[in-house]
């Protein structure tokens, strides 16, 4: 059952995993294109969304005094409207495998220029040092936008966090804050996908052990991100990361 495919997925598991450590957010939207390529996407998706959970839980469990829980809710309530269109879309027509790769290739290839934009504009920095020394909440119809569409794309791949995360980046302040309430709200939607994806009977013999395998993978990559984080320069793996999540999105393109 367990083959060389597998194997490899264990390994994308390790890494992203290690990425999603240090970064906060890009573990899953880089695992998912690899992950459906090597074991479909009715077995990566459930297994990575329950990575999701476990990860959330440890990171609100140690700082759940850091959780603004006024963008919690906010974010919950919106996002799950738009996991609602993803679900319909998913459960109730009839989407080909190929047609979903090649979405899911442009959304992650989106989800790089985003993140590029964000980390390394100049400009858009002051904005949001400016933003923060104001310190004004401003909750304009085109974040609410971004909240909706994260939620369609997390319903669907449960990977709509880089696009939370240009919510998030703009709302809450301070980095324990950021990663708290985000992991927080991992914590409530994952679990409504897990009970969809268990109601739908994705958790089958084989995906049960590739994710009881693939968690003792989790708590090891965990381990070793802690240490790479305090060593690294951040910026330089940023670019690094956002280079291999190009990579996986085109992969999906000419899959």
């Amino acid at each position: 059952m367990i083959g060389f495919k597998e194997t490899i997925f264990f390994i994308v598991v390790f890494v992203s995993n290690v990425i999603q450590c240090i970064t906060g957010f890009a573990g899953t939207v880089l695992a998912m294109p690899f992950s459906i390529m090597l074991v479909g996407y009715n077995t990566a998706k459930p297994i990575l969304n329950l990575l999701g959970i476990v990860v959330s839980i440890g990171v609100v469990t140690i700082n759940y005094k850091a959780l603004n829980k006024k963008q919690f809710f906010r974010i919950i309530l919106t996002m799950f409207v738009g996991m609602v269109g993803g679900f319909l879309v998913t459960r109730f027509f009839e989407v080909s495998p190929a047609l979903l790769y090649k979405l899911l290739g442009v959304i992650v290839i989106g989800f790089m220029g985003l993140g590029c934009y964000h980390s390394f504009s100049k400009s858009y920095k002051k904005k949001q040092e400016k933003s923060r020394t104001e310190n004004k909440e401003k909750t304009s119809l085109w974040s609410f936008a971004v909240l909706i569409i994260a939620g369609i794309v997390h319903g669907m791949f449960s990977c709509g966090g880089p696009l939370m995360v240009v919510y998030a980046s703009e709302h809450l302040k301070g980095r324990d804050e950021f990663r708290v309430t985000i992991s927080g709200v991992w914590c409530v939607l994952n679990s409504i996908i897990l009970f969809s994806d268990i109601k739908a009977g994705c958790f089958n013999t084989k995906t049960i052990l590739l994710s009881g395998i693939s968690v003792g993978i989790l708590f090891l990559a965990l381990l070793v991100g802690n240490i790479i984080f305090k060593h690294i320069n951040k910026r330089w793996f940023m670019i690094i990361t956002y280079v291999l999540m190009g990579i996986s999105g085109v992969s999906l393109l000419i899959k």
